[in-house]
């Protein structure tokens, strides 16, 4: 299933289920005294385990944070680029963190709070592969992972240009394991998983070869939830201003969100 059937598949989940199924997952969240998220556990540094096998990443650390705000616990439900919108429309998760870029195909669908992080798309190649521009990929294969924002800008190109092609994988594991053995040597996807594939190809490693885009990422909630929305947003606007959302993004990524984010 490609993302537009996907989206198409969670527009008919979202008719079949109504919006008034899911009208106050805030006073849910509040009775039950616990905040059920979707995390990607596989895509560092935005979601992983320790060796203790325990959550950890600045999505984990964001989620970790709204949770204390709101006064529950936090239950994370792991989950993949190509279900977070399942799992959410179905209402088997309360919100979505999961480095969940805003798209206007995704808007249609559920709703976004104002960006907490910030998140790159790029292409990456061996060093010796000749690429500056999305042109220098015809005739070319880009593997992504199915249903990501890379998915979904690798398949922009795609309309472009039908001379490129696009392999897809499940999992962010199983792209970075099929780059690292040599099935495939073009990426579009977040630096996180060039630096992972890195570190199996230290002989042969991936370069940025250009920067297909750079946008914010937000928090993924059901359309209709506005008090749990506006909930969040006052959230992230405090713990923007007091620090300690720049403060887990600077721990886990190594660098510093911009001193004014983007709006959806």
């Amino acid at each position: 299933m490609n993302w537009t059937r996907l989206i198409a598949a969670s527009l008919i989940t979202f008719s079949a289920c109504g919006q008034m199924a899911f009208a106050d997952t805030l006073s849910d969240i509040q009775a039950r005294k616990k905040l059920i998220v979707a995390i990607d556990l596989g895509l560092p540094p935005y979601g992983t385990v320790d060796a203790s096998m325990k959550p950890t990443g600045s999505d984990v650390a964001a989620a970790q944070l709204l949770a204390s705000e709101l006064g529950v616990e936090l239950d994370i439900v792991p989950a993949t680029g190509a279900n977070r919108i399942p799992f959410l429309q179905t209402g088997k998760v309360d919100i979505v963190m999961s480095s969940f870029s805003v798209t206007e195909e995704r808007k249609k669908v559920i709703d976004f709070s104002v960006p907490y992080g910030m998140i790159s798309i790029i292409c990456a190649a061996p060093e010796a592969t000749s690429i500056t521009s999305a042109r220098d990929l015809e005739g070319k294969t880009v593997a992504v992972t199915r249903g990501t924002g890379a998915d979904m800008d690798a398949t922009k190109m795609v309309k472009a240009d039908p001379k490129i092609s696009i392999v897809r994988f499940d999992d962010d594991a199983t792209l970075i394991t099929a780059v690292a053995s040599g099935q495939e040597n073009i990426i579009i996807s977040a630096p996180a998983q060039m630096g992972d594939i890195n570190q199996k190809l230290p002989a042969n490693p991936l370069v940025t070869k250009f920067v297909v885009r750079t946008n914010g990422y937000a928090v993924g909630l059901r359309k209709g939830d506005d008090a749990l929305k506006a909930r969040i947003n006052a959230w992230i606007a405090k713990d923007l201003a007091n620090g300690k959302l720049r403060s887990a993004y600077r721990q886990f990524h190594g660098t510093d969100l911009p001193e004014v984010m983007p709006a959806n």
